[in-house]
């Protein structure tokens, strides 16, 4: 620190400083706000105020003090040991997290104790140096992860080697000969480190699992799931569990649930779905009033809470699902027989019921446990056919006797409802044309609902989904593209409108009162500096973007955006870029509305087959719905931030599914040249995008011939030093197939130079 004067009556920082150091030290443990400290120092002028405040970020730099919470400041009396988590990172510079909370702290390699990733260990804080992050060393590695490495095997006479190309590792896995459970040269192993000697160069490693013959494509899947720590096979005795389980559709049951199996009802899911946890019932209630079903699979009917199938549920979170395969969360017993809403079988649903005018405005709905039948399944494709036939509704089904029709408008969130008005209500219609007639019905109460929420402010992410044709072998003869049509956005806005309507039941309280704890979908608001830098790149293209204003004006101003870019060159990299500037949904108890759908209150209620949150939002509806008591909050935050860390992990394996069959894909084409869009920049190279598939590669840095380029991150951008060329995204470039590596899930493309 500086003998810096001021202005201040001559009161220097250096005497400042250690006034205020002896101030914390006698007052251990008091918390002081500025204005609290300049009054105990009898600092009165501005002068004097400010130079408070440098010295107080002075020492805040130095660990000395701390905030707690912002604006007020403690002394920082840290133990210096302290026990928490190794998180191992690929450059070298792991992190300590101190069980405790509080910040990560720095552990260089050759103070990790050979430490892997979520190893809990004890640590010592090293003396901090001038101007330096604080950094800890492991002394004590008190419980090994149970983190696993994939690779392939390389056997020697008597041990073997991991080859692996998980980054966290710079050595490769010694395996001796009695841990190597039969394996092979070119197996695809799951290995688990079982020592790590201090003075050792190589982790010592016991094989798991093998997966099979490296190239193989279920040795790949599998291999994909156990590198992110997913289950690629189901326990025995779980499966036993689900066997024992049957529909229990009994008379008894029926009796408590509102029967439905008379109204027409149908599911339309994608053609190779097995699962089938929502569908859709509609019925004419008088001229211009509706009754809409949206019916759920009553999953927590059978999976009781607490149960080896709810804790194996629970374990995985998440359905996975890769390119050619579903890791189903339930046992297939459950997920695709009981559970499924199969046609022309009696089903056990929790339902979310609507009278709606023609214009989708909700006039009456409750929740209740429901007993359906459903009279067709659909593939998108067909019921999309069906709504191209014609652009308006057929004639509705004719009404059935004795039809009483009333108009509530009030909102009811009654659980169960006897079936006394349900006898009189019209019998479900029957043949293909009351079936397109209930299609186009929905399909422009779908249309209407869509509207009103963009109205509000939701953003519209469309995106092409690439899809592969994939062979007996699972090797990959084709791509395609799905997009969104008005049959997976009626499904949609049925699903969101459940969605939102239950949770808005449980959220919504009037004044003074507190809500009961339930888990929410949640979505904050965009970074405000990932937004103006947005707004900045996307000028280079001719578009403008609204970075500041109220949420409807931002929205409304990246929804214009989105629809400009439409089929221009740009369209996938700013797509991308936009998406990177919002937040990550996810799960929580604490709710502040869903910013991506302009939804105040937003939960996850209609997939409870393949998201254990939605089987959790179940539960918890039948519970408050019968009087129960809250939960406990700290119980099911946990709970949701598990199920987020998964939805999360599971993504990351899809994602890597993808980019295998497509490296696989592309491999067929070596030599080939395509043209491409760049589609991102680094420090290291640029990745380009080929247009007709999709497939992207990289272009190294190495490669780029004819200059010198340095990456300039701000701009997205390479730009030569000497004749000032610039690689920018977005840029439309035609490249060559280098090189497919299938190990490393890698595509290396040559830059074709125009003529």
């Amino acid at each position: 620190m500086g003998k810096k004067k001021t202005g201040s009556r001559g009161l220097r920082k250096v005497d400042l400083e250690r006034t205020v150091i002896e101030f914390f030290q006698g007052n251990p443990g008091v918390i002081y706000p500025l204005k609290a400290l300049c009054k105990q120092l009898h600092l009165r002028t501005s002068g004097a105020k400010l130079l408070l405040v440098d010295v107080l970020e002075g020492l805040l730099m130095d660990d000395f003090i701390k905030e707690q919470p912002r604006g007020y400041y403690v002394l920082n009396m840290p133990s210096q040991v302290m026990t928490g988590t190794f998180h191992r990172k690929a450059n070298g510079k792991n992190t300590f997290e101190p069980e405790d909370g509080g910040e990560p702290i720095l552990v260089a390699e050759r103070n990790s104790l050979h430490a892997m990733d979520g190893d809990t260990v004890q640590v010592t804080l090293l003396a901090r140096r001038k101007h330096h992050v604080r950094e800890a060393a492991v002394t004590d590695i008190l419980k090994r992860s149970d983190k696993t490495f994939v690779g392939t095997l390389q056997v020697q006479k008597g041990y073997a080697y991991l080859l692996t190309e998980d980054r966290t590792l710079a050595n490769d896995i010694f395996i001796p000969k009695e841990n190597l459970k039969k394996g092979k040269t070119g197996d695809k192993a799951v290995v688990r480190i079982v020592e790590w000697p201090e003075r050792a160069k190589n982790p010592i490693g016991k094989v798991v699992d093998i997966l099979g013959t490296t190239g193989e494509n279920n040795a790949e899947m599998h291999a994909i799931l156990a590198e992110y720590g997913l289950p690629y096979t189901y326990p025995s005795a779980v499966e036993k569990a689900a066997d024992k389980l049957t529909p229990g559709i009994t008379d008894e049951e029926v009796a408590r649930r509102i029967d439905m199996r008379d109204v027409l009802t149908f599911t339309i899911d994608p053609a190779d779905a097995k699962d089938f946890d929502d569908a859709l019932s509609i019925r004419e209630l008088k001229k211009g009033l509706w009754e809409v079903g949206v019916h759920i699979a009553d999953v927590s009917h059978y999976v009781k809470e607490g149960s080896i199938i709810d804790r194996e549920a629970y374990k995985r979170a998440t359905s996975v699902y890769l390119v050619d395969r579903t890791v189903p969360m339930l046992p297939e017993r459950l997920c695709n027989y009981i559970c499924s809403l199969r046609p022309d079988e009696d089903k056990l649903t929790y339902s979310v019921i609507f009278h709606m005018n023609e214009k989708a405005e909700v006039k009456f709905w409750q929740l209740a446990h429901t007993v359906i039948r459903s009279n067709r399944r659909f593939a998108y494709e067909e019921a999309q056919e069906i709504l191209e036939q014609t652009n308006s509704p057929l004639p509705a089904p004719p009404l059935g006797e004795g039809h009483i029709a009333t108009e509530n408008t009030s909102t009811c969130t009654c659980s169960e409802r006897k079936d006394s008005e349900n006898e009189a209500l019209p019998k479900r219609g029957s043949g293909e044309e009351a079936v397109a007639s209930a299609l186009h019905t929905l399909n422009n109460m779908a249309k209407h609902l869509r509207e009103r929420r963009f109205a509000a402010g939701a953003v519209d992410f469309d995106r092409c989904e690439v899809r592969f044709n994939i062979d007996d072998d699972g090797h990959p003869t084709g791509v395609y593209f799905k997009t969104a049509q008005d049959a997976n956005k009626l499904i949609e806005e049925f699903m969101l409108l459940a969605n939102r309507t239950v949770a808005e039941s449980i959220g919504k309280v009037p004044k003074n009162q507190k809500a009961k704890v339930f888990p929410y979908r949640i979505h904050e608001n965009p970074d405000p500096e990932k937004l103006l830098n947005l707004a900045n790149f996307v000028t280079k293209f001719g578009h403008k973007l609204k970075a500041t204003g109220s949420r409807q004006e931002i929205s409304r101003s990246i929804n214009r955006l989105l629809s400009d870019v439409k089929g221009k060159r740009e369209q996938n990299v700013i797509e991308m870029i936009t998406l990177r500037a919002m937040m990550k949904a996810k799960y929580s108890t604490y709710n502040c509305g869903h910013y991506g759908l302009a939804f105040d209150f937003y939960t996850h209620f209609t997939s409870p087959i393949r998201r254990y949150p939605d089987l959790m939002v179940h539960r918890l509806l039948t519970r408050y719905a019968e009087g129960g008591r809250s939960v406990g909050q700290l119980k099911y935050e946990e709970y949701c931030e598990h199920c987020s860390d998964m939805e999360q992990t599971a993504a990351q394996a899809e994602r890597a599914s993808i980019k295998y069959k497509q490296v696989e894909y592309m491999s067929d084409h070596l030599g080939e040249t395509f043209q491409g869009t760049i589609s991102g920049v680094t420090e290291f190279g640029i990745y380009v995008e080929i247009d007709e598939n999709k497939c992207e590669g990289m272009i190294p840095l190495r490669d780029l011939e004819g200059d010198y380029y340095d990456f300039d991150e701000k701009n997205y951008c390479l730009r030569g030093r000497r004749y000032h060329h610039q690689y920018n995204l977005g840029d439309s470039v035609k490249v060559q197939v280098a090189r497919a590596d299938l190990y490393r899930k890698q595509l290396d493309l040559k830059l074709i130079m125009p003529d």
